[in-house]
């Protein structure tokens, strides 16, 4: 019981510091100026990393967090975010941000020992072991989805939503699989996320964002989903199969692999900015950004649904994972001709 006043505090603490923090932000000009590519009409500042997640780690720390075990996701946070609220203020350049990244992902692979061992047993021939390749496999997964959620961070509460609903199947598998410490470290972040997207996601009170994530709460939420995924699913006391893993991240993993995939068949570097993502296909298609959102969102909750529910009712891995590859070539088709997507979704919302 007293941790989860930990996480009630959590949340109004961030309700009540962003209005004071977003005040301090403006008259500092820390703001994200509309423009290019960007729908938002007025400077928006980009605040909502530095707030939550200070609060996440002080809560943590008053709930009775075991800092010899989280010491290196938290030393990892704290990199990314200085790294992403100077990349919010002025634009650091792309290899600058892959070597912190980078750094971050080391710290928590290797003394934080988040490590992928093992995918379960994906193709039905027993268990894939990584041996050698795990360190390098590890780090590669942490720097993905980093990227991925920083990556659809495109619409008014997208990122902070899908985040949200990532984290609460997490949750639950901790709640049936009796992982306590992590459902409430989870539980306070999710509080936490959820005092921030009362000012960022587009309900009857709020016609549009007031704040902003910033690259410093999109990478940083990224961060700590790596950490519990792969904490989670591995050995010694895993809560959920490498392959529920899989469909609950899959809507931003895959999204930044078509992505990265479409771009360099473009020739392009596969972090060029562009309007390709699949909301703004959705945008394209006649969806408001509420709607575009809460249909992302739906998505993740099936997702999530298919993954870890199939897993608990007896569908084998492998054929979950098939589904999941199959998925993917949709996505990755879809990404490199978009248009008759559109057009179809087009009809459907007229």
């Amino acid at each position: 019981m007293g941790s989860l006043w930990v996480a009630f505090l959590a949340f109004f603490v961030v309700l009540a510091a962003i209005p004071a923090v977003r005040r301090v932000a403006v008259a500092a000009d820390f703001v994200d100026q509309p423009g290019g590519r960007k729908t938002h009409k007025d400077a928006v500042p980009p605040i909502g990393g530095i707030v939550i997640f200070p609060v996440f780690i002080g809560m943590s720390i008053l709930a009775g967090v075991n800092l010899v075990i989280y010491w290196p996701l938290f030393a990892a946070l704290a990199l990314v975010l200085v790294m992403g609220a100077v990349d919010d203020h002025a634009q650091i350049q792309a290899w600058i941000k892959f070597m912190i990244q980078f750094v971050a992902a080391f710290l928590i692979v290797l003394p934080g020992g988040a490590q992928v061992f093992h995918l379960g047993d994906m193709f039905g021939f027993g268990v894939v072991e990584l041996g050698f390749l795990s360190i390098p496999f590890s780090v590669f997964c942490v720097v993905l989805l980093i990227n991925a959620i920083n990556l659809i961070d495109g619409l008014d509460g997208l990122a902070g939503g899908k985040s949200f609903v990532m984290l609460g199947w997490l949750m639950i598998a901790c709640g049936i699989g009796g992982a306590q410490e992590c459902f409430i470290l989870i539980g306070i972040l999710e509080a936490a996320l959820l005092g921030f997207l009362v000012y960022n996601m587009r309900h009857p009170f709020r016609r549009q964002a007031s704040v902003f994530l910033g690259d410093a709460g999109s990478m940083a939420l990224g961060l700590v989903l790596a950490w519990y995924v792969i904490t989670l699913s591995q050995e010694p006391n895993p809560v959920l199969a490498p392959v529920s893993v899989a469909w609950i991240v899959a809507l931003p993993v895959i999204d930044a692999c078509g992505q990265f995939f479409r771009r360099m068949k473009e020739g392009r570097h596969p972090f060029d900015p562009d309007r390709g993502h699949f909301h703004h296909h959705l945008i394209a298609a006649g969806l408001s950004v509420g709607k575009a959102t809460a249909l992302i969102l739906f998505i993740g909750v099936v997702f999530g649904a298919i993954g870890y529910g199939g897993v608990l009712i007896g569908i084998p891995e492998s054929a979950l994972m098939i589904g999941w590859l199959g998925l993917w070539a949709v996505h990755m088709a879809l990404s490199l001709k978009p248009e008759g997507f559109v057009r179809r979704l087009s009809q459907l919302t007229k």
